[in-house]
């Protein structure tokens, strides 16, 4: 008798997990995906976009020298239809979450081989590599987390900015 109890109470307590890891997140933020074809390339970030709401956003929310998702609840996902160099990083095709280390002078974007993860949790032991990203300050402050993906009007490939508050971060990549 205390077997057949304890098959129950293992199979109800299983099937309470099972029924708790499918209800989907919260989301906090307004999600958006920008897109771009870059010289054949199908190009898109899906992201969550968190508001300034009067808080000071870079160093402060965004804490200099860690890892950060830039974005809100899933993390930040690039997919590309073709092969890319992002800086000397080579993507291949496919998707990837995308992470940055925010510093006051010095950024650094992280391409991850996970594209299916929670923003507070980075997956190191995927990171397929990192690359620094170019960083200037903005007159103006950028009210939501914005990316774009844009095509270089002057010849092939393309770029990835953020911006956010007063800060722009961006990494120019090419089509393989």
């Amino acid at each position: 008798m205390r077997s057949k109890a304890l098959v129950a109470y293992i199979l109800a307590v299983a099937g309470l997990q099972l029924a708790c890891a499918q209800i989907p997140r919260q989301r906090i933020s307004p999600h958006e995906t920008t897109q771009a074809s870059v010289d054949g390339a199908e190009i898109s970030i899906n992201y969550g976009r968190p508001t300034m709401r009067g808080r000071k956003i870079m160093g402060a929310l965004v804490p200099y020298g860690r890892i950060w998702c830039p974005g809100a609840d899933e993390a930040t996902k690039l997919t590309t239809s073709r092969d890319l160099r992002i800086g000397n990083l080579l993507v291949p095709a496919g998707s990837y979450s995308l992470w940055m280390i925010p510093d006051a002078n010095d950024w650094k974007l992280i391409v991850n081989r996970r594209a299916d993860v929670w923003h507070t949790r980075h997956p190191a032991q995927d990171d397929l590599g990192e690359v620094p990203l170019e960083k200037r300050s903005l007159s103006s402050p950028v009210e939501q987390l914005t990316f774009t993906v844009e095509k270089n009007p002057q010849g092939t490939g393309g770029s990835i900015r953020m911006q956010w508050e007063t800060t722009e971060v961006w990494v120019p990549f090419l089509v393989q």
